[in-house]
Formats: structure tokens, C-alpha cells, sequence
């Protein structure tokens, strides 16, 4: 109790200004941003996380979204990931994807404390299963260097601490350095990251449920070979806990 006014009292002696809209306030993010820009999506795939259009009831209703949202997109059910479900937060679109930029391009790490609240409201409104451990989608030594740290890893740790769920960093670890997938070739993607992670011990991860937290997913071919390769290791389950997802067009 003490902590939380704490809290309050200094949030009202440093107000910050939102993150999207600039005006001041208490928190990063105002009200209306986060209404419009994070309120709950509209039917999505419970495996891959692409929205879903309504299906229509037999006499023409649309369903509701919570029965759409139970049933995977076509493409899942004809070719199943290695992953086996994905929660996201947002949309990888103006003005979210700036943040995003923000946070890798420039250090702006408060941001990743932000992604961690949002994206722990998403699971939160979801009923799946909880991982019980996180594992940060790892970076190569040399992006690591160059950037002096991994986006992944600080939106897992306090994603973990909200959600009460332990972050282990190195439960995977990327064996050599690839090309960004962002400037990648789509058709390029799969090859690019094959067989370029490692599991230092397997016993972390045999049996367990793992929750895989990475900043934007798009193409999907990190996590579908990192959840590959924890399946490979004994992994029970592996969900995806992603801050933004692509549009399917781009992907």
C-alpha cells in the first residue's frame, strides 16, 4: 500500500507526457490512446494471431468473437507451426510501430516497461494456458554489441514480474549471427534463420510450457524455429507472447 501511493505521489509530481500524443499526464500512455490504439482485437487466430474474418451463424448472424476466436486460420490447420498459440498487444501500424523504432533505434527502454504493461493485459484477457517459464527471443553477439541490449529481454523481465512467471535469458541462445529478417526477402526468411538457435539445457525446457516473448512478429519464421527447436528439446508447449503483430499483407 505504502509503495503503490509511493507511486501515485511521484507520478503526480513528474508527469510525463503520452508516448503517441504528447499530452501530459500521469503515465506514458493517455486514456484515448489506449482505447484506440490497444482496446481488445477483433477475432483473431489463436495459433499464428492474423485476424480472422467473422464466419457467419447459419442464419446469417455473425457469430460471436469469442466462438470465432477458438477456431485457427486455414493456413494453420493446413500447415500447424511448431508454436502452439500467440498473444499479442497491438498492431505493427502508425503510430505504434514508432514506438517499436524507438525503443530498438534509440534506447528508449522506458517503452519496453510499457510493451510489458500492454502485452500483459493481452494475456491476461486471454484463458489459454500460462507458460511457466519466458525465454526472450535471443539476438546475435553482434547486434547485441552494437545495440547494448535485446529489446526482447527487456520486455520480457517486467512482463514476467506482472504476470509472475519466471525470465531465463539464455534458456535459448543464437548460435551465429544472421541477417535482420526485416531486410530480408520474404521467400529468404526460413533459410535465413534455420538451424541458428541452441538450447544450453535441456532440462530447463523438457515438459514445461515456454513463452516465448519477442517486440513485432511478421513472418513468423524466428519463433516458428526457436519453437521449433524447444519441441526438438522436449518443450511441452510453446506460446508466443508478441507486443505487435504484422498486418497478414506484409507478412
Amino acid at each position: 500500500m505504502a509503495l503503490a501511493l509511493a507511486g501515485g505521489l511521484l507520478a503526480a509530481l513528474l508527469p510525463s507526457n503520452c508516448v503517441l500524443c504528447g499530452a501530459a499526464g500521469p503515465t506514458l500512455l493517455c486514456p484515448g490512446c489506449h482505447e484506440q490504439f490497444f482496446r481488445p482485437h477483433p477475432p483473431r487466430c489463436p495459433i499464428c494471431a492474423n485476424p480472422l474474418p467473422p464466419p457467419a451463424a447459419p442464419d446469417g448472424a455473425s457469430r460471436p468473437a469469442a466462438l470465432a476466436c477458438l477456431v485457427p486460420c486455414g493456413r494453420c490447420q493446413s500447415d500447424r507451426p511448431a508454436f502452439d498459440a500467440t498473444i499479442v498487444a497491438a498492431e505493427y501500424a502508425l503510430p505504434v510501430d514508432r514506438l517499436i523504432l524507438q525503443l530498438k533505434f534509440a534506447g528508449q527502454l522506458a517503452l519496453a516497461r510499457l510493451f510489458a504493461s500492454l502485452l500483459a493485459d493481452a494475456v491476461q484477457r486471454h484463458d489459454s494456458p500460462r507458460p511457466a517459464v519466458l525465454c526472450p527471443v535471443p539476438l546475435g553477439l553482434q547486434r547485441l554489441s552494437e545495440r547494448g541490449f535485446n529489446q526482447s529481454l527487456e520486455i520480457a523481465r517486467p512482463l514476467g514480474k506482472q504476470l509472475g512467471i519466471a525470465t531465463h535469458a539464455q534458456l535459448a541462445v543464437r548460435v551465429r549471427d544472421t541477417r535482420a529478417q526485416s531486410s530480408t526477402p520474404h521467400g529468404a526468411r526460413q533459410a535465413n534463420v534455420a538451424q541458428v538457435f541452441a538450447i544450453p539445457d535441456r532440462a530447463l525446457v523438457e515438459g514445461r510450457h515456454i513463452g516465448l516473448v519477442d517486440d513485432v512478429m511478421s513472418s513468423g519464421q524466428t519463433l516458428q524455429e526457436l519453437a521449433a527447436t524447444l519441441k526438438r528439446h522436449g518443450a511441452a508447449r510453446v506460446t508466443n507472447l508478441v507486443f505487435a503483430r504484422t498486418p497478414p499483407n506484409t507478412n
